[in-house]
C-alpha cells in the first residue's frame, strides 16, 4: 500500500516520510502475472528489453469496455420491422449522416455521426462474461505458454514508453466485485514488465479514483504537494544516493506527480467538467460492475496527454436480464444518455486539443443480447453478433459497417471478427500485424492476430 506517513520510530525525511515508505511508493502492484513485481523491477525489465526508449509519434488508444454485453438492437441496430417482443421500446432517430439512424437515447452521437464508425456485425465471441476478448482479440481456451497478452501489453512490449516516468499502458477500470469485468488486460507472455499500471489496484489507494469526490481530489493535491516537498528536500540532502538507478526512477515516477496529476480532474476548466458530466462512483446496476462516472473518460484523455499509449476502462453494468434488477429498457434509459454524453465529450475534447487524429477511441462489449425480450423484460446473452463504435485515429467516420437480419440475430452482410478490429487498432497505433510477432514463454513466436486471416478493416482507412 502506498504510504505517506512513516513510523514514528523510523528514520524519516521531511513530512515524516521514511525511506521504507519511499520503497513502498516504488512498489505499487501490477496486474495479473506481475504478482509482486515492484515498480523498480518493472523499470529494470523494460530497460533490459530495450523497450523503454521513446519512438517518436504518440499514437494512442482509449478502450471503453461496456461490461456485461450491451444490447446492439437497442443502441445502433434498431429493428423497427420486427415483432414487438423483439423490437423493444425505443425509437430510432436520424443522424448527421443521411440514411443512418441510431437509438433516440444517443442524440449527441447522432449529431456527430459523421465522425463515427458503427460496426453492427461483430462476430467471434466466446460468449464469456469477461473482458478477455475485448482486451486481447483471442479466445481463452488453448492459450500459448504464458497466456495471450492484452492489446496494451503488446503495445508496451513493441513500442515502449513515450515519456520517461510514464507507463505505456494504464488500466483505469474501477474495482468491481466481478473481477472478469474489471480486468484491464493481462500481460501474458509479453512479460510482467508490460502489465498495465493500475491506479485503482489494491495497494495504490492514494491514486484511486473510486469514491473520489472533488473534495477528495483536492486532498490529493495536498498529497502531491507533500511528495514534491519531500523530493526537493531529499535531493538537496543527498538522501537518495543509496538507492539504485531503478529505485530512483521508480521514486521519480510517483513523486513527479505526472500520473497523479493526470488523474486529478479537479483542476480542469469547469466548462470541461460540465461537458463530460458527472455521475456516481457507486457500482452501477446491482453492484458487481463499474460505476457510471464520466470523469473516468476525462481522466483517460489526461493520461494520454501525459504520455500513456493505451488506456482501458470499464463503464457501467450492461448485463440486463430483467426484473427484479430492472428491465433492459429501464437500465438502458439510465446508461445510454450518460454514455452518450461522456463519449461525445471525450471525442470533442480530443479534437479541440488536436489529439483526435492520433487517438483512437473504441467502445464495445463482450457480446450482444438476445433478439427476443424475455418474460422479465430483459435480454439475455447473445454471442452470435454484437456491436461496436470507433472514432478518431484517422478513421473514416460517417459510416455503418455490416448488417444483421430483420431480427438482429446474425450478420447478413460484412461480418467483422474481433481480430479484424484489433488489427485495425494495431495499425492505428503503428504496428503492422502482417509482420509483428511476440515470443511466448516457450520461445515460440506468435503473430498478434491470426496470420493471413484477419486484416485491418479496409472501410476505416
Amino acid at each position: 500500500m502506498l504510504s505517506i506517513l512513516g513510523s514514528p520510530n523510523a528514520t524519516t525525511f521531511c513530512d515524516r516520510i521514511t525511506r521504507r515508505d519511499v520503497l513502498k511508493i516504488g512498489s505499487l502492484p501490477m496486474v495479473g502475472a506481475a504478482g509482486g513485481l515492484t515498480l523498480p523491477q518493472l523499470l529494470a525489465a523494460e530497460a533490459a528489453s530495450g523497450s523503454a526508449s521513446p519512438n517518436g509519434s504518440h499514437k494512442s488508444v482509449i478502450m471503453v469496455f461496456l461490461s456485461g454485453g450491451p444490447p446492439h438492437q437497442d443502441m445502433f441496430d434498431l429493428k423497427m420491422q420486427a415483432p414487438s417482443d423483439v423490437r423493444g421500446e425505443f425509437q430510432p432517430i436520424s443522424t448527421s449522416v443521411p440514411g443512418i439512424q441510431i437509438c433516440e437515447h444517443l442524440p449527441r452521437m447522432a449529431a456527430m455521426m459523421d465522425r463515427l464508425a458503427v460496426i453492427r456485425s461483430i462476430v467471434g465471441s466466446e460468449g464469456r462474461h469477461a473482458a478477455f476478448q475485448c482486451m486481447t482479440g483471442q479466445t481463452v481456451n488453448n492459450q500459448p505458454p504464458g497466456g495471450w497478452p492484452s492489446f496494451g501489453s503488446v503495445v508496451s512490449k513493441l513500442q515502449g514508453t513515450v515519456t520517461p516516468g510514464t507507463p505505456a499502458f494504464v488500466g483505469l477500470s474501477p474495482r468491481m466485485k466481478s473481477s472478469t469485468w474489471s480486468d484491464a488486460g493481462q500481460a501474458g507472455f509479453a512479460g510482467p514488465a508490460h502489465a498495465p499500471f493500475l491506479p485503482n489496484a489494491d495497494g495504490a489507494d492514494n491514486l484511486v479514483l473510486n469514491g473520489m469526490t472533488l473534495d477528495a481530489f483536492k486532498n490529493r493535491k495536498s498529497l502531491l504537494e507533500g511528495l514534491d516537498r519531500f523530493k526537493a528536500a531529499a535531493d538537496a540532502g543527498g538522501s537518495l544516493e543509496s538507492l539504485d538507478a531503478f529505485q530512483q526512477q521508480a521514486f521519480g515516477i510517483l513523486t513527479s506527480s505526472r500520473l497523479a496529476k493526470a488523474l486529478d480532474v479537479s483542476d480542469e476548466d469547469p466548462e470541461t467538467l460540465a461537458r463530460y458530466g458527472g455521475g456516481s462512483y457507486e457500482p452501477a446496476g446491482y453492484g458487481d460492475a463499474g460505476p457510471l462516472h464520466n470523469h473516468y473518460l476525462l481522466a483517460a484523455r489526461r493520461l494520454v496527454e501525459a504520455g500513456v499509449r493505451i488506456v482501458t476502462l470499464a463503464y457501467g453494468r450492461w448485463d440486463w436480464h430483467g426484473r427484479p434488477h430492472g428491465t433492459n429498457f429501464e437500465n438502458a434509459r439510465d446508461h445510454l444518455p450518460r454514455l452518450d454524453q461522456g463519449v461525445t465529450a471525450l471525442l470533442d475534447d480530443l479534437k479541440q486539443r488536436g489529439m483526435d487524429q492520433d487517438t483512437t477511441v473504441i467502445v464495445w462489449g463482450e457480446f450482444g443480447r438476445t433478439p427476443r425480450i424475455n418474460k422479465n423484460g430483459g435480454r439475455d446473452h447473445w454471442p452470435r453478433v454484437s456491436c461496436g463504435l470507433l472514432a478518431g485515429g484517422g478513421i473514416d467516420g460517417g459510416q455503418v459497417i455490416g448488417a444483421t437480419n430483420r431480427l438482429g440475430e446474425h450478420p447478413v452482410d460484412r461480418p467483422v471478427h474481433f481480430q479484424e478490429v484489433f488489427a485495425t487498432l494495431y495499425r492505428n497505433i503503428g504496428i503492422d500485424t502482417s509482420f509483428a510477432t511476440i515470443k511466448d514463454f516457450g520461445g515460440r513466436p506468435h503473430y498478434l492476430v491470426d496470420h493471413n486471416l484477419h486484416r485491418p478493416l479496409p472501410e476505416l482507412t
